[in-house]
C-alpha cells in the first residue's frame, strides 16, 4: 500500500526523446548527476555537481510515487556525511549531464546508455503542461514507462537503446518531429 504524504509535492513534468543534445551556444548550465536507485525501494539518493566545479555538490534522497495524470514527489536535502552512509546501500546507478536550456533540462547520459538524450520541462499547473509545445525533434515519452529513470537503470542498456532509435525512427517517419505521443 502506496501511503500519501502531505509533504509531498505533485511533479507535473514532461519527457522527451532527443536525437542529439542541444547545441552548446545554446546552453546556459551544466550539472553532472549521479543517481542512485536504492535496491528494493522507491527512494533515490542523488548527487549534483555543477560541471565547472563552480560550487558545493548539492545531495537529495527523494522519493517518487507514480499517479495519473501526475506523480508525487518527496526530496530531503541530506549531508555530505548522510549521503556516503546512504550511499553504501546496494542501489543501481545513473550518471548524466544534465544541459539547460530553459524551459527544458536535456540529459545526455554517460557509461552503458552514453548516446540517449532525454529532454524533460516541469510546470507549476495543468494547464502549462497541457499547452505546452515541444521543439521541433523532440518526441513525448512521458507516459513510456521505458524512459523513466527507475526502469533506465534496471533495463539492460542495449534494450533502451534500440528501443529509442526504434520511437526516433517511427516518430519521425510518421510525424512533423513535434511531441505527439
Amino acid at each position: 500500500m502506496i501511503v500519501r504524504s502531505a509533504y509531498a509535492r505533485t511533479e507535473r513534468e514532461r519527457r522527451f526523446l532527443c536525437a542529439a543534445p542541444p547545441p552548446d551556444a545554446d546552453v546556459v548550465r551544466r550539472r553532472l548527476i549521479t543517481d542512485r536507485y536504492l535496491d528494493g525501494t522507491r527512494l533515490r539518493l542523488r548527487t549534483v555537481e555543477e560541471v565547472d566545479r563552480s560550487g558545493p555538490a548539492v545531495h537529495k534522497l527523494t522519493q517518487k510515487l507514480p499517479g495519473e495524470p501526475w506523480g508525487e514527489l518527496t526530496t530531503i536535502y541530506v549531508s555530505t556525511s548522510e549521503h556516503a552512509l546512504l550511499a553504501t546501500l546496494p542501489a543501481a546507478v545513473l550518471t548524466k549531464e544534465r544541459r539547460s536550456v530553459p524551459p527544458l533540462g536535456y540529459d545526455v547520459f554517460r557509461g552503458a546508455l552514453t548516446g540517449l538524450v532525454l529532454a524533460e520541462a516541469e510546470f507549476t499547473d495543468d494547464a502549462s503542461a497541457a499547452a505546452f509545445e515541444a521543439p521541433a525533434g523532440l518526441h513525448e515519452v512521458t507516459r513510456d514507462r521505458r524512459f523513466s529513470g527507475g526502469v533506465l537503470v534496471r533495463t539492460d542498456p542495449a534494450q533502451i537503446l534500440q528501443a529509442a532509435q526504434d520511437v526516433l525512427r517511427a516518430r519521425t517517419a510518421g510525424s512533423h518531429g513535434h511531441g505527439d505521443d
